[in-house]
């Protein structure tokens, strides 16, 4: 394997310029440093985000005429990393300094993709609202995936040949694209693992679980869901004692939402 890795990250124009700033310098300072960052701007950014980006030379910017949302976007930056091991990044959260040297490490045993936990956040790193945590070992992360997302998609780093191969990102499932991916990589053989302890600050605000709750939300994760089902990886056991509970939550009023999905993250 390469002694090195590349990050790639996507930015749209409704995103901070301050929190962009902050997540890469994060990657900027890492223990272990990477030979190739990749910032794909998904549609034209305003001029703050611009001055962000255009402040780092190091840094090669695909730009895209216009927006096609994150999982069109990444499969472009993926034509343009120059590594076998990606490590993604979202434009306004903040990885650990050891968040890298510790992935590759485990990427370097013949894993595929790795994650770990993540610490949520609001505002500043200083006030942390949860932990989301993720099953550790290859049958662990194959049973939790048959009900609910097995990796914390902005704190994985994967082998880009495997992500290839299982056909990338798709556009069929929208919100449900990294959670897609991860089950037609697994499927196709991937080698799965989790690390314990986290690794990332993951930014959250009180329009995440807004955006996780409504008709339209829960019709899309049950399609999604039937889709496992129908594709074997899933059984009709699943499907009714995880996706339809899950449905269940995604109508509650958004304060017991958040609630739930909090204790969830919490107990895994």
């Amino acid at each position: 394997m390469s002694s090195g890795y590349s990050v790639l990250m996507s930015v749209y124009d409704a995103e901070s310029a301050v929190n962009l700033r902050q997540s890469i310098d994060s990657i900027m300072s890492q223990d272990f440093p990477t030979n190739d960052f990749v910032i794909v701007t998904d549609g034209p950014v305003n001029s703050a985000l611009t001055e962000v980006l255009n402040s780092y030379p190091s840094i090669r910017k695909i730009n895209l005429p216009e927006n096609i949302g994150l999982g069109g976007a990444l499969n472009e930056g993926l034509k343009h990393v120059r590594n076998e091991i990606v490590a993604r990044m979202d434009s306004d959260d903040i990885s650990f300094p050891s968040r890298m040297g510790k992935e590759f490490a485990k990427m370097s045993e013949g894993y595929d993709i790795v994650s770990a936990p993540v610490l949520e956040f609001s505002g500043d790193i200083s006030y942390i609202s949860g932990i989301r945590s993720v099953p550790l070992t290859q049958d662990e992360i194959i049973a939790y995936s048959k009900k609910r997302n097995p990796f914390n998609h902005p704190c994985v780093m994967f082998r880009k040949s495997a992500v290839l191969a299982a056909g990338s990102y798709r556009s069929d499932y929208p919100l449900f694209e990294d959670y897609d991916l991860w089950v037609r990589m697994l499927r196709n053989g991937a080698r799965a693992c989790n690390l314990a302890d986290p690794l990332l600050y993951m930014r959250t605000d009180e329009g995440m679980y807004l955006r996780r709750g409504g008709k339209k939300y829960a019709s899309d994760m049950l399609s999604f869901h039937k889709m496992l089902k129908e594709t074997g990886w899933t059984s009709t056991g699943d499907y009714l004692t995880g996706a339809i509970p899950h449905a269940v939550v995604c109508v509650m009023p958004e304060f017991i939402r958040r609630a739930v999905y909090l204790r969830l993250h919490d107990k895994n």
